[in-house]
């Protein structure tokens, strides 16, 4: 998997704002096969600031229905990826 496969975008919330704030913490969409060591390389080889630490979760997919009809929604994995300290998060996170 490309390192440009890994990472599919930052997710921003009210809940991941005040992550990063507070401790230099990202949080990123990332592909569902990816692993932790796949994903710090993204990190470090496309946003060029050093990693700590990084963890995984897997949200599983909704069950919607449509009256009668009913699917699911895909599983997807999020990953929080914690900066070393002295590290800067890219401008492009500050003003979201």
């Amino acid at each position: 998997m490309r390192q440009t496969e890994v990472i599919r975008r930052p997710i921003i919330t009210e809940k991941t704002t005040l992550q990063r704030e507070a401790g230099e913490t990202i949080v990123f969409e990332v592909a569902l096969h990816a692993t932790k060591v796949q994903v710090k390389q993204a990190v470090e080889h496309l946003l060029g600031a050093k990693v700590a630490n990084v963890r995984t979760a897997i949200n599983h997919g909704k069950i919607k229905r449509q009256g009668r009809f009913s699917g699911q929604r895909p599983d997807w994995k999020k990953a929080y990826v914690r900066l070393r300290a002295g590290e800067k998060v890219p401008d492009f996170l500050e003003g979201a």
